[in-house]
């Protein structure tokens, strides 16, 4: 029987594709006007190479079964629109988000697993060959972006450490440190920030530990040096700077879901027919362009995911 491949419904043809030599030259161009990757705290890779042990691992070879059918949004944007509470509740805290202190840093990966492992991660990054996709992001706020992530599947992860039955969910916290990050002494939110999913969710093909991003090691305003990217989920779901790893019996609360779970789910697949309490999901900003596109049930990436919820109540999968 003759292998049929299916091109993914989020796809588009590789001649579509904005060509690699243009992508790169646009971005050089902007590189050396040098204001806007200062302003974001984004360092020139030159620099990195210096003084980033893990800059000689980017740019990682893309994985071309993810592409795109909108365009990348520029470094530049990106790096200066982010969610990190742990630096404020505002959008521009690239700036504040330079008091992240990503060496050492050791992530704990245990809990009901045959194989637990405390590693730094300039070891980690090294156990599992990187690659670069081309993903949506859809923030909850009903903004989106599309990035060029670099990491590994966290489906090697999973596989590696090796779960026992009894684990059902896995379990991500970040950082406790208040005198590095200044809101983690906000008493309104229960640091450290903590996500999960479930064993099925962890071992989709999507899920991705990103270490880093735009062909260099992940900025600090991404959630340096190790972060998570859930593609067909809001964002809040793909937690930042990740410390520790745990297989768990019981289902984790995120922090969003700590503290306002009429608003916050477990699940929080995207759907633009469930909105949130205080706002529509029927449409998103792209942030680059402008525009206001209709929203994809889970973010476009249904074809890789709708088996995992099969049978479940619908009504409670999207928040």
């Amino acid at each position: 029987m003759p292998f049929i491949h299916r091109r993914p419904a989020w796809a588009i043809d590789e001649k579509l594709a904005t060509p690699e030599a243009v992508f790169l030259n646009r971005r050089t161009i902007l590189a050396g006007m040098g204001i806007a990757a200062a302003s974001a705290g984004l360092l020139p890779r030159k620099v990195l190479a210096e003084s980033d042990p893990t800059a000689d691992l980017y740019p990682a070879k893309p994985n071309d079964a993810y592409r795109l059918d909108r365009s990348l949004t520029p470094e530049e944007i990106n790096a200066n629109y982010n969610n990190f509470y742990e630096y404020g509740t505002y959008k521009e805290i690239a700036q504040e988000a330079q008091q992240l202190k990503t060496r050492p840093w050791q992530i704990e990966i245990g809990g009901m697993v045959a194989k637990p492992m405390t590693l730094e991660f300039d070891e980690l990054v090294r156990k599992f060959p990187l690659e670069t996709r081309l993903y949506r992001h859809r923030c909850v706020e009903a903004w989106s972006m599309t990035i060029p992530w670099s990491g590994f599947p966290l489906k090697s992860l999973v596989e590696a450490v090796e779960p026992q039955s009894s684990a059902k969910f896995v379990r991500f916290e970040t950082f406790l440190d208040p005198d590095m990050a200044p809101g983690q002494n906000n008493f309104l939110y229960p640091w450290p920030y903590v996500e999960g999913l479930t064993i099925a969710e962890a071992m989709n093909e999507l899920p991705l530990l990103v270490t880093g991003a735009y062909d260099k090691p992940l900025a600090k305003q991404f959630g340096a040096p190790i972060r998570l990217a859930v593609p067909w989920k809001y964002g809040f779901k793909s937690i930042k700077s990740i410390r520790k790893i745990s297989f768990v019996a019981e289902r984790p609360v995120g922090l969003w879901e700590a503290i306002q779970p009429s608003e916050y789910g477990f699940w929080a697949n995207v759907n633009p027919q469930v909105p949130h309490p205080r706002w529509s999901q029927a449409q998103e900003r792209v942030l680059h362009t402008g525009e206001i596109v209709p929203t994809l049930l889970f973010n476009g990436y249904g074809e890789q995911v709708a088996h995992l919820y099969k049978g479940m109540d619908p009504a409670t999968l999207y928040m």
